[in-house]
């Protein structure tokens, strides 16, 4: 079992802080466009961080340890891409200014930070005391898995968020954006801004995949520090991510379908490792290693296949999928996508 001292808790949220506030302070001193050749170098910069961190504690406390470590860096690391579909469509539906979008990321990824601390610890106490947990994680995970696949080619219905329909009907909300203020007093009147209403739209997207990704990375680590160094590394990197790649991921047509594979497989090796622990230890288990290679495997044949599809069609596109499907109604174009690519209301 791991057992990493205070000190190295400490040191750990103090790095992560860090690059949190730098960040933010980025994000507020010089609000600004970001370009490909700033978002290409935040994205390796943090890819780097992770990388070094994940060397340092292959070295510090064995191979084992570091496998789960880079098994669960890259499950969130999936995962978070297909955060950054919804942050798309987010930024286009309340038609964000691009210098602020920077802005409403980094608090965003603030607020998601805080609430999958607050499930790690849940779930860890969870597991300790009831070992049933592990095959209620794996259920979730495999009905997760079928739901995302049925509704693969939706996007998530942003604008009736029962959050965003509540801070709409309850708050004055002003017309502007206000210079990417929070609040704002207009007309001698105490006012939120749009971007107050894209923060709540992103937390609460950002509880839903928490519900989602905790199970799935406790399906490949047991270890509650694992658990949170390899979400915190993988959410740091997801502002610089979005500015990079929000051009390409139209084009990763198959991604939702690869990710309910991946949560599928996962789901199977917790409910696995429920039936080893609880019922005959002659249950096969499945390995980190073996769940790094199918992962990694799976990804690599989900982003070949997606590029060959589109190459073929260029008029595919990719969805982040939902996990409920939406009401009929009237089709409506999707900000991004044009009148041909009719999305749900």
């Amino acid at each position: 079992m791991l057992e990493p001292s205070g000190l190295t808790w400490g040191v750990t949220i103090g790095l992560i802080l860090v690059l949190l506030a730098l960040d933010l302070t980025l994000a507020a001193a010089r609000p600004h466009r970001v370009g490909f050749r700033e978002a290409t170098a935040w994205s390796v910069f943090y890819v780097l961080v992770a990388v070094v961190f994940g060397l340092w504690f292959t070295n510090r406390y064995g191979g084992e340890f570091g496998t789960e470590y880079f098994a669960g860096y890259i499950v969130e690391k999936s995962l978070s891409v297909d955060n950054l579909f919804v942050f798309v469509i987010i930024m286009a539906t309340f038609a964000v200014p691009e210098e602020h979008q920077h802005k409403a990321l980094t608090f965003g990824i603030v607020l998601a930070l805080v609430m999958r601390a607050i499930f790690i610890a849940l779930g860890a106490t969870l597991l300790s005391l009831f070992s049933v947990v592990f095959l209620l994680f794996g259920l979730l995970l495999i009905y997760t898995a079928v739901q995302l696949y049925r509704h693969r080619d939706e996007d998530p219905d942003v604008e009736n968020n029962v959050v965003v329909k509540g801070a709409r009907r309850v708050l004055p909300i002003s017309d502007e954006y206000v210079g990417g203020k929070i609040f704002a007093r207009i007309d001698g009147r105490r006012m939120v801004t749009p971007l107050f209403v894209v923060l709540l739209a992103i937390g609460s997207i950002d509880l839903l995949f928490a519900l989602d990704s905790i199970p799935a990375v406790f399906g490949v680590t047991e270890e509650p520090y694992i658990v949170f160094v390899a979400n915190a590394f993988a959410l740091l990197g997801l502002r610089a991510l979005y500015f990079l790649v929000k051009g390409l991921l139209d084009r990763l047509v198959y991604l939702s379908t690869g990710l309910s594979l991946i949560l599928a497989f996962i789901g199977v090796k917790l409910i696995l490792h429920w039936a080893h622990v609880d019922i005959d230890e002659s249950v096969p288990e499945i390995s980190t290693p073996v769940s790094l290679l199918v992962i990694a495997v799976v990804l690599l044949v989900v982003t070949v296949a997606s590029l060959a599809k589109t190459r073929r069609d260029p008029t595919a596109k990719a969805h982040p999928g939902s996990l409920r499907a939406h009401r009929a109604g009237p089709e409506q174009p999707h900000p991004d996508r044009g009148p041909d690519r009719p999305t749900a209301p």
